[in-house]
Parts: structure tokens; sequence; C-alpha cells
């Protein structure tokens, strides 16, 4: 294979987070192939998430929701020519809506991946028994993709140092508990984060809150109420994703709602406890064998996650 497209249609850091194992694993795989990023959205590996040195090129349209408009189609018959060397080898479709996938089939292609309407787009109509896709790419392409992750070790050495430095001790456990996007209310009380916080004084452990800088407020009210809380993330001029990542390294455990930073942090592939209530811990939580899903859906068999107390999340520490 010489061209491979990726289609990821969510905006989200966490969204690109979540497909760097695949991307990676292509990469291992197909060495001398050259893969390219089409998103609805900005490349954030060419932005926010650039220390992570994910090398994947961009498809340049210069349109904005790829996929979301139907007119979208007509601009694609019109810029992509079957007859010149515009023809990806493999198109890998990430996402399940219906109009995106007619729009993005339309690009000249030898194999088209796609789970949208059960597997209707598909070049191969196949069965899977997974929501992995590179399991499921090893069963469309009929050749074994190893699977690669992240490692963190291979972040730039300022981040290592830097998160070192404003975490040097052990024992630390680490806490997210703002959402970025507002559509659908994924966050825990944060009165309950404290409350949890301060019971793992008892056993020793240094809360470490992961907030951004300009949430002062926020910041404020926990230093007040949890003694000796930590928020390294405002002590360094070096903020960004991937120290993130590089300060959770640091950490014994971590506890987070569904958001950007739960797929920062399980890139250090360190222990986690993920509270899920509205939204989908099928499709969302880390892929590793260190997290522990708490979904309110499943155990209380509501949305609300206010539905998990502190001493269920506490009792996994």
């Amino acid at each position: 294979m010489k061209k491979i497209l990726i289609y990821n249609s969510g905006g989200g850091l966490g969204d690109s987070i979540q497909i760097i194992p695949l991307i990676l694993s292509l990469k291992n795989h197909f060495r001398k192939s050259k893969i390219f990023y089409l998103g609805a959205h900005p490349n954030h590996f060419k932005g926010k998430l650039k220390e992570y040195n994910i090398n994947v090129e961009t498809l340049e349209l210069n349109l904005k929701y790829f996929g979301f408009r139907w007119w979208h189609l007509l601009f694609v018959k019109r810029n992509f020519n079957t007859k010149n060397n515009s023809k990806f080898d493999l198109i890998i479709d990430l996402q399940s809506k219906f109009r995106n996938s007619i729009i993005l089939k339309i690009i000249p292609h030898i194999h088209f991946y796609s789970t949208t309407f059960k597997n209707f787009f598909s070049t191969k109509k196949m069965k899977y028994d997974s929501k992995n896709h590179i399991e499921n790419l090893s069963i469309f392409l009929e050749d074994k993709i190893k699977t690669i992750y992240f490692n963190y070790n291979k972040l730039p050495k300022k981040l290592l140092d830097e998160a070192k430095k404003l975490l040097p001790k052990s024992n630390y456990i680490g806490f997210s508990l703002t959402q970025g996007n507002k559509y659908r209310k994924k966050s825990w009380s944060i009165y309950k984060f404290i409350s949890l916080a301060n019971k793992t004084l008892i056993k020793n452990k240094i809360p470490v809150f992961f907030i951004e800088k300009n949430q002062e407020q926020l910041i404020e009210k926990i230093k007040n109420q949890v003694p000796g809380a930590l928020f390294p993330e405002t002590q360094s001029e070096l903020s960004c994703p991937a120290l993130v990542t590089a300060l959770s390294s640091r950490l014994d455990q971590a506890v987070s709602i569904d958001n950007g930073v739960m797929h920062m942090m399980a890139l250090a592939n360190i222990p986690m406890i993920v509270l899920f209530g509205p939204t989908n811990s099928k499709k969302f939580a880390p892929n590793n064998n260190h997290t522990k899903i708490i979904d309110s859906k499943k155990i209380h068999g509501t949305n609300d996650i206010e539905s998990i107390s502190v001493d269920e999340i506490y009792n996994l520490i």
C-alpha cells in the first residue's frame, strides 16, 4: 500500500488521541505507505498535539466540517479525478454517519473500510465481533496488524524533565473533573471530587488536580478544601496536552470523567478509574487493561453521573 487515508469526524482532542494506536499500528505495518488524515475539524496532530510527534499528513481540502454538508459531495466529484494519482489504496472511515460515508466514498480508492450502516459501504462486507478498528482491519485486509501503543518515554525530554520537577515524589493520585464540551452533563460534582481527594489523604496519597490555569475560582475552591493538593499545570510555562501525559506518568493512579484529559492520562498507561454518565463507555473509554470503568447506566440504570457515590470510587483506590 502506498497511500492510506484516515477520516475522523470528531473535533475534540480526545477524538484524535483515541486514534493514535491506529496510526502507529498502520505506520508500523505499512512502513512504505504515506498516511493522510482528513477530519471534519483541523488536524490536531499538527497543532495542539504536535508534541506527541504523530507524523501524519493532512489531506488539505480547505473545507470546514468535511462530510457534514451535502454539497461536499459535488466538491469531491469536481476535485478528485479517478484517472490521476489521487487514488488511495485504503480509506478508513472512523465515523458512523450515513451522509459522511457517502461523501467520503466518492474519493477514489481501492479498498474502503467503514462500519457505517452495518458495513454497508465497505468494499468487503465482513462481520466483526469487535469495535476495535485495528482488529477489524486485520480481518478486512486478511493481514494481521500488530497493535502499537504510544510510548510516553518518547515524549520530548524537556516535558519529561518538567514532569519530574513538578512531581518529584511518589504516591500521587490524579484527578480530572472538568469537561470541555458542555452539550451533555458528563461532570461529577466538584464536592464529590473534594470529598474523594480528602479520603485519599488517609491512604497517604497526594492529590494532583489537572485543571487549566484560567480556572482560577475552581482551583482556589479546591485549594481551600483539600490540604496539600497540587496543581502542576499552573506552575509550568510548558503547559500542553503532552505535558499532561508526562505528568500522568508520575502518578500511581488517576480518577477522571469522560473528557480529553482522560485520554491524555491514558497514554501514560497508568491505572485509571473513569466515570461515565450519558456518554458511551464502550466507545470512549481508554483501550487498555489498566482502566476501571464506572458507568452509571450499567450500575444504577441512569444517565445521571451523580448517581455514582464517593465510596464506590474510594473502594477501588
